[in-house]
């Protein structure tokens, strides 16, 4: 079709007279038009990776939001699942902002000190519900965090939390800090290292992708996790204990990410589209997802014998206590980074999450 095209646009020229040199101009010009517009009409294809398996209810997050982009693009957007991870998990969202991938998700106390502000979502006692906690999360963020631009060379896609934050461990119950003693435990970072650090743990800061090696091998005693790393990650093959904490000890912040050169490709119509299953809705697939993995991970906890204990009052009220001061830092950390009034933002992701209930 294109060749036929710029045969009829040459013999009109022809016809009409022109001399030999301005038709072979406007033959030209006809061939990069014709090109140019092959090239728009070829499908843009995203390079996915996801450091999880395919099962884990992230890969399938990411999974469902291609399948919409593809949707709401027809066709035009597409993903492609790389056939492993460009990065271990802590160096994901540089691969993605250098180019090995175009979309991935990481978590951001993987980097420790890179990301400060995004700990607003990680303290303590945030709620027990991973969907409510995303979209009040994002919504702040996209309000008062996205400009100060912490994530340079990224499009921010979403971000998320995981479920809330418990305490499983391989050697006893703990239904008191001092039952911690002795207990090593491995943590993701940011937060949740400031928080076991508070509490008195000793920890060992690793992917939760490492955990089963870790305990198998007596590398670690516990791990500070969501529910749903029981089933997803196998831990139910190790451990025999978990502590409740209402509200949860802490929560994970993770961003999903596309490479920005990535994202500058993609024309503008299909950007809006892309944009409406983006942003809170992509939070919600995220946090859904994750709420229902974590009821996964409880049912196979009663399935397997796992023992799990409701950390009492007196127990909430020792790490409330302890915890406290966390606020008080990120405030500070936050200031320093450009964001006015943290204690207000912070008030204001409390509030939405409450009104999400």
């Amino acid at each position: 079709m294109r060749n036929s095209a710029i045969r009829v646009i040459a013999s009109a020229i022809a016809a009409v007279g022109a001399p030999v040199s301005v038709l072979r101009w406007l033959a030209l010009v006809a061939v990069f038009a014709a090109f140019a517009d092959d090239l728009r009409a070829q499908p843009i294809t995203l390079r996915a990776s996801s450091w999880l398996p395919a099962s884990h209810a992230l890969s399938q997050s990411q999974a469902k939001w291609c399948e919409d982009v593809a949707g709401v693009t027809a066709g035009r957007v597409r993903c492609s699942l790389l056939p492993k991870a460009v990065s271990a998990p802590p160096g994901t969202f540089d691969a993605v902002r250098d180019g090995l991938a175009d979309l991935s998700f990481s978590v951001h106390g993987y980097t420790p000190g890179r990301y400060p502000l995004t700990q607003l979502a990680e303290l303590p006692f945030s709620g027990d519900s991973a969907e409510i906690a995303s979209i009040a999360y994002q919504r702040v963020f996209a309000r008062h965090l996205a400009a100060l631009s912490e994530h340079r060379g990224l499009k921010v896609i979403a971000v998320f939390t995981h479920g809330p934050g418990q305490i499983f461990n391989a050697r006893r119950p703990i239904e008191s800090l001092a039952d911690m003693a002795g207990l090593r435990f491995r943590v993701d970072g940011g937060s949740v290292d400031e928080v076991g650090k508070a509490i008195g743990a000793t920890l060992a800061m690793k992917p939760a992708s490492e955990s089963l090696e870790l305990l198998a091998s007596g590398a670690i005693d516990g791990t500070f996790s969501p529910s749903e790393s029981l089933s997803s990650l196998r831990l139910e093959k190790v451990i025999r204990y978990r502590t409740s904490i209402p509200g949860g000890l802490y929560n994970t912040s993770f961003a999903f990410v596309m490479n920005q050169a990535a994202w500058d490709r993609i024309p503008k119509n299909d950007q809006a589209a892309i944009e409406r299953v983006s942003g809170e809705q992509a939070a919600r697939l995220f946090g859904r997802a994750w709420d229902q993995a974590d009821r996964r991970g409880v049912a196979l906890m009663q399935a397997t014998g796992v023992r799990t204990t409701i950390a009492g009052k007196a127990f909430v009220d020792e790490l409330r206590a302890r915890t406290a001061p966390l606020e008080r830092k990120w405030a500070v950390e936050a200031r320093a980074r450009g964001l006015a009034s943290p204690e207000q933002v912070l008030r204001e992701f409390r509030a939405e999450a409450a009104r999400l209930q």
